[in-house]
């Protein structure tokens, strides 16, 4: 249970469109990170959460999470919430609608070796509800066509097709670090459509490590981007605009190098970590060499420090109010806004160029104020 697959559902925005990614991040390490960390801590807290709302048999791992605090403990209780709140919608329309918590969801009928776990299966009269938990923060993840969602659909679909009058399903994104609850509903039928269509020859493709190695976003969380020659093949197209200051270049190159920016800088930055990596690891790279940075001075005893300027009668703190962030995390969100949402305020956020697909609202220059004036 403990195994990844190799065509996992959360890797599946990344395989779908680069199939070949699949069998070249297998010859990486899985390094995890704080944040993966954190989400699964959040996750083990939720299935708690959810389990004792439910009223089944729960034990509190509140102790054992490393990163537990008021703000996860917030997240979950809200989360519990969300999906009482949907099993008593569905009960308007259905006596008894079963719920599932961490539920393993098989699609290998679509994804050779494919399976997943759904965080909260709801099954009612006519309607599957799959329902993810998201605890970052960085990333905003949407449900529409949300490839992650449609495999565990199809998962769950595969167990309870046969047994449930089923016709639509429902797929509910809850990421309350970023007040962001997206749900998206198709009918059973284009889900199967979608399947046969298009994830099948995909993943046939990435199982067999064949396909067209295929550049995007979803680049960011592969771990052979700092290797792969494709990635640096398309940001390296730039270099033939000669790296010319914006008033020699056409308007339609700028647009093209506007939609490659964020990519270039990514990677560059990707190479520079992978060389500096390499070089800990005993590489020589031709005119470069490893180096100490500069470092600031710190104190070896803080507490000692603290007590000897407090003795010479000196304050040796620095009295500031934590940042909104930092103490919505100490009081998690309810209290935070039951305490201080009159004192806060958010102020127009700086002006910025975006791609069209954005959701954001656009704003007007000063010259198209003027024209439409």
């Amino acid at each position: 249970m403990g195994k990844h697959a190799l065509l996992s559902a959360s890797s599946s925005h990344r395989w779908l469109n680069c199939p070949p990614s699949a069998r070249l991040c297998e010859s990486f390490e899985d390094k995890g990170s704080g944040y993966a960390a954190e989400g699964t801590d959040a996750h083990t807290l939720c299935e708690y959460k959810l389990r004792a709302a439910l009223g089944f048999s729960a034990k509190d791992p509140t102790v054992h999470l490393t990163y537990y605090n008021e703000e996860m403990e917030d997240c979950a209780n809200g989360y519990a919430a969300y999906i009482l709140e949907l099993v008593e919608t569905a009960k308007q329309n259905c006596i008894d609608p079963v719920v599932l918590i961490e539920q393993r969801l098989d699609f290998s009928k679509y994804v050779q070796g494919g399976f997943g776990t759904g965080d909260c299966v709801v099954i009612a009269d006519g309607t599957l509800h799959i329902v993810d938990y998201k605890h970052g923060q960085g990333v905003l993840v949407e449900a529409e066509d949300n490839p992650q969602m449609k495999l565990y659909a199809l998962g769950a679909l595969e167990i309870f097709d046969g047994i449930y009058d089923i016709d639509t399903v429902s797929m509910t994104v809850y990421q309350p670090r970023r007040d962001n609850v997206s749900t998206h509903k198709v009918f059973k039928e284009s889900l199967y459509q979608w399947a046969e269509e298009v994830l099948k020859p995909a993943a046939e493709l990435a199982y067999a490590g064949d396909g067209k190695l295929y550049c995007g976003e979803w680049c960011q969380f592969c771990k052979a981007k700092q290797e792969c020659r494709a990635r640096a093949e398309r940001n390296l197209e730039l270099a033939r605009y000669d790296f010319k200051l914006p008033p020699l270049l056409e308007d339609d190159e700028v647009e093209d190098i506007l939609g490659k920016i964020d990519g270039l800088i990514s990677w560059a930055n990707d190479i520079k970590d992978y060389a500096l990596e390499a070089a800990l690891g005993g590489k020589q790279w031709d005119g470069w060499k490893l180096v100490e940075s500069r470092s600031n001075r710190r104190y070896t005893n803080e507490t000692v420090v603290a007590n000897t300027v407090s003795s010479a009668g000196f304050d040796p703190y620095d009295h500031k109010v934590l940042g909104v962030t930092a103490m919505q995390k100490l009081l998690g969100k309810s209290r935070f806004d039951e305490l201080l949402a009159a004192y806060i305020e958010k102020p127009q956020g700086k002006p910025t160029l975006v791609p069209e697909s954005d959701k954001r609202p656009a704003i007007n220059s000063a010259q198209q104020d003027f024209n439409e004036f």
